[in-house]
């Protein structure tokens, strides 16, 4: 399993405690194993090779802890049970941000948390028709009913992120908003309704979501996102941009540079890419998650370019 290949739960090397018991392996053996390195124990009554579980990205790890539950936890429930909020959330493969590795579950009816292990939260309510779908082949809220439920546990910034992703995945904002109106009364529903009504389909990362609400939040004139523009080797699109201005603010992950392609033939792109902007009169300003962590240093930069660029337009129209 690998990050581009599609997970399959009958193809995970996956034991539950009572397999490996039953092929005669106690539990002291069972700990020694896993003590020595050779099993990892992914969550209570699940275990894999360590050689499996160490080549697993931190998100795809995430995922194996949530078909271990299913695996080991769920068919007795079948269901009754619903993977949601930040589980569905992994299950859709959306951007998550200092949210928990808890596992959700949303039920009809309230039961006891005794029943439950340390890291599953039960919700308790009647999921509306329509709102819930399948992941993997398990039991899943969908896109829109998945950050609605994120925006009334998450914070703000991370809920946005979610929200935002959803959109560009094909949510629909407008089933989003209509559910969030449904929810008036309810706990957080100021924090999903102030999601909402600022979340854009048009960020293309947690990056790019982060940089647009600092924009917003530090009162700066506001750019467009995606702006496309045409050079002498073809169409560009910007990130953030200032039209007026030919200011562009582009979030640099490192996403961009080792995805898809050779680093150094990513790098090569992007410098010609920068070239062809700059000889259309457009400046670009480069930022990094560390510059999102520093916004005493980010804002008056930021400001210091939009300031150098509102003069030169002055200057080439006089």
């Amino acid at each position: 399993m690998n990050e581009e290949s599609p997970l399959s739960l009958p193809t995970i090397p996956l034991w539950r405690a009572a397999d490996l018991q039953r092929d005669g392996m106690d539990s002291r053996k069972i700990a020694r194993l896993v003590a020595d390195g050779k099993f990892v124990r992914v969550r209570r009554g699940g275990y894999v090779p360590a050689e499996f579980w160490n080549v697993l990205s931190p998100s795809r790890q995430e995922l194996l802890r949530i078909f271990v539950h299913h695996h080991t936890s769920l068919p007795s429930a079948s269901g009754m049970l619903t993977y949601s909020h930040t589980t569905a959330a992994r299950l859709h493969e959306l951007s998550l941000w200092r949210a928990d590795s808890l596992i959700h579950l949303t039920q009809r009816f309230k039961a006891s948390r005794r029943g439950n292990a340390v890291d599953v939260v039960p919700h308790t309510a009647l999921l509306p028709e329509g709102s819930t779908t399948e992941r993997y082949g398990l039991p899943v809220t969908t896109l829109e009913q998945t950050a609605v439920d994120c925006s009334r546990i998450l914070p703000y910034e991370s809920a946005l992120i979610v929200a935002e992703h959803a959109l560009s995945k094909g949510a629909s904002h407008a089933a989003m908003l209509s559910t969030v109106k449904t929810l008036a009364g309810h706990k957080n529903v100021a924090n999903a309704r102030h999601v909402f009504e600022n979340a854009s389909p048009l960020s293309e990362s947690p990056g790019e979501t982060r940089t647009l609400h600092f924009i917003r939040r530090m009162r700066l004139p506001l750019p467009t996102q995606q702006e496309k523009v045409l050079t002498r080797n073809g169409e560009h699109r910007l990130d953030f941009a200032w039209k007026e201005w030919k200011l562009a603010l582009e979030f640099d992950g490192k996403i961009k540079y080792f995805d898809y392609r050779p680093t150094d033939e990513a790098i090569f792109q992007e410098r010609r890419r920068e070239k062809a902007l700059m000889e259309e009169g457009w400046t670009i300003l480069r930022i990094e998650w560390a510059d999102l962590a520093n916004e005493r240093e980010l804002k008056p930069r930021i400001v210091r370019a939009l300031h150098r660029a509102q003069h030169r337009t002055n200057e080439s129209a006089a």
